[in-house]
């Protein structure tokens, strides 16, 4: 490989860009992860090797250990913290650590964090063209046998962000805060506003450690997304608002959980994995039912997501293989395999009890309208209808001679009542027949009949 004095293994300028800007995010790298994150077009990683091995010479990066496929680790050394800070325009306290001594056990999570932030991102291969330079003298370095490195991830299949969408091994504390102990350190946290997405905290979970673990996390970033903090204005706002850009998602940002089972456990054992986590974290993922009664009485309510945190699963496997916009994420709480769109949303909150009730609502107003035409359909035939033929006159009867009431009345009927005289009612009628009178006492009752 032909070189420079100062740059004898021939790297480029923009390829020793691409290795800092990879290790100021991902921490630790190997030559093929960088090649697939930054610029997956190269034919192979051979220009990321050389452009480590010349950032190395510099004392930019350092290599202290290998990955357990074989591939030299590469971070960064303090002095190239801070030429990394200046590759990806961030301050230099942003950048977190260097990582140092990570390397040496094979840095297996970190190996996993860098193979989802790839799965997500996947940038397109552009094709590069090569350089030809003049052969010297220094034999090329090669890294140590191991298995061919994985290909690059398809063009075709679109990915969310960049390299500077990413962090990693961030840490979430209040300010107050002398050390991490009372907050969580997210494994990466991925700011795509560009992609109309809300800010992601990512998690990987390698299936070695126990369920009980994972779902303490849950409980940190809980207590995190609560924390308050002043605006610039003097209102109360959440501490995480003031750090990532707010979305137009209510409630916490989603936490997405990224299983990477490897060989390490079978199909039925990470579905077991995953339902333990799911069931043991129920109060963190899930909201609160309230009832509403809008235009009617009819019993209605949704689902109050304000204090929970949307959690997503998914595995490694099916990101590098479909891509972060197929069905790949199992929101919890949901039935069924989404898309990212579909499993951010809450199908349940009040947005589709609005609109319930403003189908309530509508069909109320109809069934209203339904009866006014009705109502005066009927006023249109009473009018329409002829008036009925008046009642006959109320002829005046004179009243009784004894007691002055109506000379028929009550009574009137009865057989043992006295025929009607013209002059009496029924009970004078009655009772003049009870006492006797001078001519029944000298002639006696007439019998009736005779």
């Amino acid at each position: 490989m032909g070189g420079s004095k100062a740059y004898p293994y021939g790297s480029t300028t923009a390829v020793r860009g691409h290795v800092l800007a990879a290790l100021g995010v991902l921490k630790l790298a190997t030559a093929d992860q960088m090649h697939r994150l930054m610029a997956p077009g190269h034919r192979d990683n051979k220009a990321f090797r050389n452009a480590a091995l010349d950032l190395a010479r510099h004392g930019l990066v350092v290599s202290e250990g290998s990955s357990r496929d074989g591939h030299k680790i590469w971070h960064l050394t303090p002095v190239g913290l801070d030429a990394a800070a200046e590759v990806l325009g961030r301050p230099a306290g942003e950048m977190g650590g260097t990582a140092r001594g990570a390397a040496r056990s094979g840095a297996p999570h970190a190996m996993a964090v860098n193979e989802t932030v790839i799965a997500i991102t996947r940038t397109p291969a552009t094709a590069t063209r090569p350089v030809s330079r003049p052969q010297a003298t220094l034999a090329p370095v090669t890294e140590t046998t191991g298995p061919a490195p994985a290909p690059p991830a398809e063009p075709s299949v679109a990915g969310i962000g960049w390299v500077g969408s990413w962090s990693t091994e961030v840490p979430l504390a209040a300010p107050s805060s002398r050390s991490g102990r009372a907050g969580v350190r997210a494994d990466a946290v991925l700011t795509a506003p560009e992609a109309d997405l809300p800010v992601l905290f990512v998690e990987v979970d390698n299936c070695t450690e126990p369920p009980e673990t994972l779902e303490a996390k849950f409980e940190k970033y809980l207590r995190y997304f609560r924390l308050m903090t002043k605006s610039s204005v003097g209102d109360d706002m959440p501490l995480w608002r003031a750090r990532y850009r707010p979305s137009s998602r209510e409630g916490h940002p989603p936490l997405v959980f990224v299983f990477n089972p490897g060989t390490r456990i079978g199909p039925q054992a990470l579905k077991n994995r995953m339902t333990t986590v799911l069931k043991g974290t129920r109060q963190i993922w899930a909201g609160d039912y309230q009832v509403g009664y809008g235009s009617t009485k009819e019993r209605d309510g949704y689902w109050d997501f304000a204090d929970a945190i949307p959690v997503l699963f998914t595995t490694l496997d099916r990101l590098q293989a479909g891509g972060p916009h197929a069905a790949v994420w199992w929101r919890c709480g949901h039935r069924q395999w989404e898309t990212l769109p579909d499993a951010l949303d809450n199908p349940a909150d009040y947005r589709a009890w609005s609109v319930r009730d403003d189908a309530r609502r509508t069909r109320d107003k109809e069934e209203q309208e339904v009866r006014q035409r009705e109502q005066a359909a009927q006023r249109e035939r009473w009018v329409a209808e002829p008036d009925p033929d008046p009642e006959p006159a109320f002829e005046a009867v004179a009243p009784c001679t004894r007691c002055g009431e109506p000379v028929t009345g009550q009574g009137e009927d009865d057989a043992y009542t006295p025929p009607e005289d013209g002059r009496h009612c029924p009970a004078c009628r009655t009772v003049m027949r009870d006492y006797p009178t001078l001519r029944s006492v000298l002639f006696g009752r007439r019998q009736r009949g005779a």
